[in-house]
């Protein structure tokens, strides 16, 4: 399934804010990504509505199984591209992750596919 950009720096986000707290809300995911709380409210509805995040996020804030497939599928491609980032164009550890954010919700899935096949060669040869 293809995600658009706001709904990968969303389910993302929540991901990541889920790993270091039990519970994340409204305002933390609008820290986290420097937008609005009313973005926040907006995009979190969409996400439901996509079934994405369940439907009472007025309290607090938890990916599906589906969510979680999603961030799933993400990952897959992020990782790779972090990896070309850190290991062959040797930025730092932060830059990599933001860079790499900004690519996997940006470029085209097609792009993404092809830089993964460049990686995977070029780490078997290194190997």
């Amino acid at each position: 399934m293809k995600y658009c950009a706001a709904q990968v720096k969303y389910i993302l986000a929540i991901h990541e804010l889920a790993a270091v707290s039990d519970e994340v809300k409204s305002v933390d995911i609008a820290r986290h990504l420097g937008v609005s709380r009313s973005s926040v409210s907006k995009t979190l509805r969409c996400l439901a509505n996509s079934g994405l995040v369940y439907e009472d996020f007025g309290i607090s804030v938890s990916l599906t199984p589906e969510g979680e497939e999603a961030v799933s599928d993400i990952f897959r491609n992020f990782n790779e591209v972090y990896i070309f980032f850190r290991r062959f164009l040797k930025l730092p550890h932060e830059d990599a992750h933001k860079q790499a954010l900004t690519f996997v919700t940006t470029f085209p899935e097609e792009t993404c596919e092809r830089l993964k096949k460049i990686i995977r060669k070029n780490v078997h040869k290194n190997s």
